[in-house]
C-alpha cells in the first residue's frame, strides 16, 4: 500500500490576455462581446488542465497594460496570449518587459474550418494568425522566453499541450520560490555536484541556505515516543518489514526523519541535500537518513545525495512539473539487456515501485560514512515508459537540460542487491544514450519518471531560457 503524497501539485492557475483592436468595433458592431464569448468558451475548454482567468478583450495599449498588471497581482503560473483579432504588437511590449510570469503564445482561431458560407465578418473573427506572427516577432526581438502552440482549440491535442505548458510555468513561478536545505556540504572532489547559489537563483530560482547538523541532533533529542509510535504504524502498512530489522534502529531512522521533517518545515524548505560524509564525521549520529529521503521524496520533496543542490532543484521541479520524481544514478552496463542498472546508496522514491512486489525495509549493512546499518526501502520500478532528465551546470548562468526516452524493464529481482534498483533501456540505446549523456555532461545523479515527458522537460527549458538536449 503506497499511501497519499503529502506535498500535492497544485493546479496551475493562468491568466489570458486576448488581443485586439479598437478599429473594428467600427466595421463590424459588438465583435468585442463575440470575441469575448470565444474567450470565456476557450476558458472553459482548458479548464480540466487548469484555472484560466479571463477578464475582457484588450483593445489597446492601456487596456493591454492594465490588464497585465492585474493579473500579475492574482498570484498566477503563467500568462497565455490568444490573438482575438489582429492586433499590433508593439503595443504589448512595455507590459510583457515588466511581467515576470512565463509566457504562452496560442496559435488559435474560433472556426477551425473556412467554408463558402463565410462572410468578411468570419474573417475578422478568424483572423488571429497574422497578429500572432507580430506578436511572436516583437517577443523574439525583445529577448522574451515564450512558448508557441498550434492547434484546433477545442482537441484534445491542444489540451494535453497546454496542460504540459501550464504544469511548466507553474514550475517556473515555483522554481522562483523554492527554498533548499544543505546539511552538511557536496562532496569533496565531486565534480558534477558543484553549485553556483548565485547563478542558480538568478537563472533557475532556488535559494540554496547551509543548515545545521547539530539542530538536527537537538530536534531528534524532542521527538516524543508517540510520534515515532505513530510512523512505525504508517511504515507496518507501507512496506514489508526485515524480520532482521532491530526496533531500535528502525526507531533512530524514525527519529532521524522527524527531526528533518520538523527542520524543513520551520524553514518552508522545499527539498533537502545531505552528504554522508559530514554526518558520518559528526560523531554524534548512528545512522544515515536514508530511510527519510525516501519518505520525503515519497511526499514530494526534492533531495539530492551527497549534498547535490542541483539534483535537488531538478527533483523540486520534477514533483511540480510532472509528479513522483525519482533520485537515482546509473551504477552499470547490461550490454546484452541494452540497458543501465539505475540505482543508489538506498534513496528512491518508493511511490514508483512495481505494483506486483512488495515495497520492502530492510536492515541493510552499509560501510559507507562509517555509522550502524541504516533501515533502507528496497524496490524496482514499474516497468513500462520512463523519462530521465539531468541538468548540468556548466559556467555561470550556463545551463544544460539533457533528457531522454526509455523503458524500464521486467526483470527478475536481485536477490542480492539491498537498496532501490532497475534496469533502463533507452529508446536510443544503451551506448548511444551513455555517449551522448557523458558528451554533454549529463551529471550521475539524474531525475527519473515513469511515462514520456521529454516534451515537458522542453517546455521547461525553453521558459527558462536555458539549453535543452534530447538524447
Amino acid at each position: 500500500m503506497k499511501g497519499d503524497a503529502i506535498v500535492e501539485s497544485e493546479r496551475p492557475r493562468i491568466g489570458m490576455l486576448g488581443i485586439m483592436q479598437e478599429l473594428y468595433d467600427e466595421m463590424i458592431p459588438r465583435i468585442t462581446e463575440h470575441q469575448a464569448e470565444f474567450s470565456k468558451a476557450l476558458c472553459e475548454q482548458l479548464s480540466p488542465a487548469a484555472d484560466v482567468i479571463f477578464t475582457r478583450p484588450a483593445r489597446n495599449r492601456d487596456d493591454i497594460e492594465e490588464i497585465v498588471r492585474d493579473l500579475n497581482t492574482k498570484d498566477l503560473d503563467g500568462i497565455m496570449i490568444v490573438m482575438l483579432t489582429y492586433g499590433p504588437a508593439m503595443r504589448t511590449l512595455r507590459a510583457l518587459q515588466q511581467n515576470p510570469l512565463p509566457l504562452l503564445l496560442a496559435n488559435i482561431q474560433p472556426e477551425p474550418v473556412v467554408t463558402a458560407q463565410w462572410t468578411m465578418d468570419d474573417l475578422t473573427y478568424n483572423q488571429g494568425i497574422h497578429g500572432a506572427q507580430d506578436q511572436s516577432n516583437a517577443m523574439l526581438r525583445a529577448g522574451l522566453p515564450y512558448s508557441v502552440i498550434t492547434e484546433e482549440w477545442r482537441s484534445p491535442e491542444f489540451l494535453a499541450a497546454f496542460e504540459s505548458w501550464a504544469r511548466a510555468a507553474q514550475t517556473v513561478t515555483k522554481l522562483k520560490h523554492t527554498k533548499i536545505a544543505l546539511f552538511g556540504y557536496p562532496m569533496n572532489g565531486m565534480e558534477d555536484v558543484l553549485y553556483d547559489a548565485a547563478a542558480l537563483l538568478r537563472k533557475i530560482g532556488p535559494t540554496i541556505i547551509n543548515e545545521n547538523l547539530g539542530d538536527v541532533f537537538g530536534h531528534m533529542q524532542l521527538v516524543e515516543p508517540a510520534a515515532v509510535e505513530v510512523m512505525r504504524s504508517q511504515h507496518a502498512v507501507q512496506f514489508e518489514m526485515d524480520p532482521n530489522l532491530k526496533p531500535e534502529s528502525h526507531e533512530y531512522a524514525i527519529r532521524f526523519e522527524i527531526a528533518l521533517r520538523e527542520i524543513i518545515a520551520e524553514g518552508n524548505y522545499h527539498g533537502l541535500a545531505v552528504h554522508f560524509e559530514p554526518v558520518g564525521k559528526d560523531g554524534r549520529f548512528k545512522q544515515l537518513p536514508l530511510l527519510a529521503a525516501s519518505n520525503m521524496m515519497a511526499d514530494g520533496y526534492g533531495y539530492g545525495a551527497e549534498g547535490d543542490t542541483n539534483a535537488a532543484t531538478l527533483i523540486c521541479a520534477s514533483h511540480t512539473l510532472i509528479g513522483d520524481a525519482h533520485f537515482s544514478e546509473m551504477y552499470a552496463m547490461d550490454y546484452e539487456l541494452d540497458s543501465v542498472l539505475i540505482s543508489h546508496m538506498g534513496e528512491g522514491n518508493w511511490r514508483i515501485a512495481r505494483s506486483d512486489r512488495p515495497i520492502r525495509l530492510v536492515d541493510r549493512p552499509l560501510g559507507i560514512g562509517g555509522l550502524d546499518n541504516p533501515p533502507t526501502t528496497v524496490f524496482s520500478a514499474e516497468p513500462g515508459t520512463a523519462t530521465t532528465a539531468t541538468l548540468i551546470a556548466l559556467e555561470g548562468e550556463h545551463y544544460r537540460l539533457a533528457v531522454a526516452r526509455g523503458e524500464i524493464l521486467d526483470t527478475p529481482e536481485l536477490p542480492l542487491v539491498q537498496m532501490p534498483y532497475f534496469h533502463f533501456r533507452p529508446d536510443s540505446g544503451m551506448r548511444h544514450y551513455l555517449t551522448a549523456w557523458l558528451r554533454n555532461g549529463g551529471t550521475h545523479h539524474f531525475c527519473l519518471n515513469l511515462g514520456d515527458h521529454v516534451e515537458r522537460w522542453r517546455i521547461l527549458a525553453e521558459l527558462l531560457d536555458i539549453e535543452f538536449v534530447e538524447i
